[in-house]
């Protein structure tokens, strides 16, 4: 034999080996075919269930929408409502706030004028003594009741 024939032979060889090699990878690429073959049959069974699902909630979706939108038409009128409330409060809180700073206004004269004839100490005193004798008053009918009831 020459070397020409054993080239040959292991070009042969080489090619049944080759030959083996790809069998075995197309085997193992039929069966991944065949696993997506089953996945792909599936799937539009998948999908109507997907798609029942889906309408269900895009149904249910829209009768919780109605029902707020409903909820908000009756809500309404008590809105107007508390807005109303709202500008009669601003209202009397501006006239509060009219009524305060005049009360202020007075308190401030009243202020200069005792404090023109060095009167503050002497109305303190008054106010002290007035506090005072009515604490005195409501302690002494409080214990007169406590000791009736006993």
């Amino acid at each position: 034999m020459t070397l020409i024939g054993v080239g040959v032979i292991i070009i042969g060889v080489a090619c049944i080996i080759l030959a083996i090699f790809i069998g075995h990878l197309l085997n193992n690429l039929a069966s991944v075919l065949s696993g997506v073959d089953k996945t792909v049959q599936q799937l539009p069974e998948q999908m109507d269930g997907i798609l029942k699902e889906t309408t269900s909630i895009m149904n249910e979706s829209n009768q919780a929408l109605a029902d707020i939108n409903n909820k908000m038409e009756q809500l309404s009128p008590l809105f107007y409502i508390v807005g109303d409330v709202g500008n009669a409060t601003r209202k009397l809180s501006s006239s509060l706030v009219d009524a305060t700073d005049s009360v202020k206004t007075k308190t401030e004269a009243g202020q200069e004028l005792s404090g023109k004839n060095n009167l503050g100490g002497v109305y303190g005193g008054v106010a002290l003594g007035y506090y005072w004798l009515k604490k005195k008053r409501d302690l002494k009918r409080e214990k007169k009741a406590y000791t009736h009831e006993q």
